[in-house]
């Protein structure tokens, strides 16, 4: 290993190791399964810490991986014998410009900081819209990535994200919020699940889907009683009283519990935390699904009861999401590394009690059987995209069901691929960044 005491020297952040009394909580990750023994956490206090971290962990050879937050089921955030780069503790913080409608987010900020900054002044942001940021590569270069400063890194990193860097910190575009939403749970019995996915199907209007106001999200779940019920969360961007009326639909339908009320708009990311505790093993597969399908949903339902019958010790979800897309797709695919798909993600989350492999292997295969459900739906779709799905909510794509494929980055980054290759040979040719998705370089 490189010499360790000039790192240590040079390094103006906390290096904590395994002897450190601290140790423990500097490797715990949001899911337990996704913790790893790193030998070294870095909790880098500025780029230029990051950047010795980069060259120490490229002159010892050891795993490099890289944390802002944590809350990856992967693995992708934990180095086992390696080295961590943590931006959590030092480089979370977040300043606005309100006059230039732009927040300045470090690399290990939370959305919820984000949010509650932004609100103050009447403004809010995507995540996907970003305006430069500062990132450090893989020789330990400390460079700003924009749309007329290293514009190829700036393309391949809105989407290709953590192969190409380590950033430090985003800028995002802000836009005007108003500071109440209209927001909460409907609880429904499954004897609806029919009636349900009817009028969502009428109000998605064929894949057009909603206006930009509004947004909404059908899950199939157990309650604390192992029984089965519906949650269904609306969110619409304005009044109570617009939002019923928005809604009424579902109203109609005479939901059994009605958590819905107008609420702070910083409030709106939290609304499930209380179901998304720190520290619980969990598996995520995310997948598509082109249209909402009666029969699909009640496919799914019954598999996911009958597998979890015997279980319980598991807290299972299976969430149909249904956001406005036309802004997203109304981007060219080949504009950043990242695919635009006009269909809606399909999220199935599986947590338990006791972090084995003989549990992660069930749920592993207990989400790949109920998600399989959904994507038999999808006759529109041919070869990679039939089971693909946002890339953040799956560890696992698979290639046509018949397993894990050599390059899993070929699949979620479709035609944009090649050209991420080129630019991946040009600024990590020995692939030191390679924990999410990893890209191989061209030949």
């Amino acid at each position: 290993m490189a010499d360790f005491l000039i790192f240590q020297e040079s390094f103006k952040g906390d290096i904590i190791t395994p002897d450190d009394s601290n140790y423990k909580a500097a490797i715990a990750r949001w899911a337990s399964n996704a913790e790893r023994r790193a030998k070294i956490v870095a909790f880098v206090k500025d780029a230029e810490d990051v950047s010795a971290a980069v060259t120490f962990a490229k002159a010892s050879k050891l795993p490099l991986a890289i944390r802002g937050g944590g809350h990856s089921t992967s693995g992708a955030s934990s180095s086992q014998d390696g080295i961590v780069i943590d931006l959590s503790k030092h480089l979370d913080g977040v300043r606005i410009d309100p006059e230039g409608k732009l927040v300045y987010a470090g690399g290990g900020a939370l959305w919820s900081a984000v949010d509650k900054a932004a609100i103050e002044h009447g403004l809010a942001s995507v995540g996907g819209t970003v305006n430069h940021v500062t990132i450090v590569t893989a020789d330990g270069s400390i460079l700003t990535a924009n749309d007329k400063s290293n514009t190829d890194l700036f393309w391949a990193i809105r989407g290709g994200g953590c192969n190409f860097g380590v950033v430090t910190e985003f800028v995002y575009q802000l836009h005007p919020q108003r500071r109440n939403v209209y927001a909460g749970n409907l609880i429904f019995p499954t004897s609806m699940l029919d009636k349900l996915v009817h009028v969502t199907a009428e109000w998605w209007n064929d894949g057009n889907g909603p206006n930009e106001k509004e947004a909404m999200l059908l899950v199939l779940t157990k309650g604390p009683n192992r029984a089965p019920y519906i949650v269904v969360i609306i969110f619409y961007n304005g009044t109570a009283e617009e939002g019923r009326v928005n809604f009424q639909c579902l109203f109609d339908l005479k939901p059994i519990a009605d958590m819905t009320k107008e609420i702070l708009y910083e409030e709106l990311n939290s609304l499930q935390n209380p179901h998304t505790l720190h520290g619980i093993p969990t598996y995520m597969k995310g997948v598509l699904q082109t249209k909402p399908s009666i029969d699909i949903a009640n496919k799914a339902l019954s598999c996911l009861i009958e597998l979890t019958k015997d279980r319980p010790d598991v807290q299972i979800s299976l969430a149909f999401e249904y956001f406005p897309l036309a802004k997203i797709n109304s981007v060219p695919d080949d504009t950043t590394a990242c695919q635009r798909i006009p269909y809606p993600n399909v999220l199935n989350v599986i947590r338990w009690k006791e972090n084995t492999a003989e549990n992660m292997k069930w749920a592993q295969m207990t989400s790949r059987k109920v998600t399989e459900i959904v994507t038999s739906g999808n006759e529109e779709l041919l070869g990679s995209l039939k089971v693909e799905g946002y890339g953040n909510y799956d560890p696992e794509v698979d290639a046509d069901g018949d397993g894990p494929v050599n390059n899993k980055a070929r699949v979620l980054f479709g035609t944009n691929y090649p050209r991420l290759q080129q630019l991946k040979k040009q600024y990590d040719p020995e692939m030191l960044f390679s924990k999410w998705f990893p890209i191989q370089p061209a030949d």
